[in-house]
């Protein structure tokens, strides 16, 4: 058995999809990421969605494409082994200054709950858990190289046992980009986790992550 990338889901500004399954829609005259939660991606829907921060929204929408590709079904009662590790752009400083904006609107005296919860970084991987019944581990991780950091922080503890699966990716602005890491018993029931790392650490945007996964698929279908 090897530890392999068993689903891709993404979306960028423009557009939405599958690398594995090749789904690649367009929101057409929709407005953006945010109609996608009309378009059916979500099994059911996501309770509070219309209280979540930024990162929170491009993270749900992440997984649940990729938990699309990978062919894995879930629903509001059941629970999975399966983990989530995380990053963003800018982890929670967006909503950290919303929050200390209406802080100083509110006179200093207070400010809304409902801003507070995303003032952590690792609160989208928290929804996402939450929504998806993912019960393996959580965490936010940060820094240079973070998309190719939390992969191979995925891969790891599925190697160590501690999850069956793991769902690692980022939201950006607008843009997520979301893997299913697992094992596979054959080299064509997943993708290779090391040719992925190494188009993740040449350090370019996910529209053009995206367009080179693509293209890879493209080749394996010809081949």
């Amino acid at each position: 058995m090897t530890i392999s990338i068993l689903g891709i889901g993404w979306l960028t500004k423009s557009e939405y999809g599958c690398i594995v399954k090749g789904e690649q829609t367009s929101y057409g005259e929709a407005n953006g990421p945010d109609s996608l939660v009309k378009q059916g991606i979500f099994a059911y829907p996501v309770k509070n969605f219309g209280r979540f921060d930024w990162a929170s929204r491009m993270t749900c929408f992440g997984v649940a494409l990729a938990l699309r590709d990978a062919g894995i079904a879930y629903s509001a009662t059941q629970k999975q082994d399966i983990g989530i590790v995380a990053t963003s752009d800018e982890g929670s400083l967006r909503t950290d200054i919303e929050y200390f904006r209406d802080y100083l609107d509110s006179g200093r005296t207070l400010s809304r709950g409902n801003l507070f919860i995303y003032t952590l970084p690792s609160s989208p991987a928290g929804e996402a858990a939450i929504h998806f019944g993912l019960l393996g581990p959580m965490m936010y991780a940060g820094g240079a190289d973070a998309l190719a950091t939390v992969l191979d922080t995925a891969a790891d503890m599925v190697k160590a046992g501690e999850a069956r699966m793991m769902v690692a990716g980022k939201a950006a602005d607008d843009e997520a980009l979301f893997f299913v890491i697992g094992e596979s018993s054959t080299a064509a029931a997943g993708r290779d986790l090391d040719e992925v790392k190494a188009i993740v650490s040449a350090k370019a945007g996910i529209a053009e992550m995206v367009q080179k996964f693509s293209l890879k698929e493209a080749r394996k279908a010809i081949a």
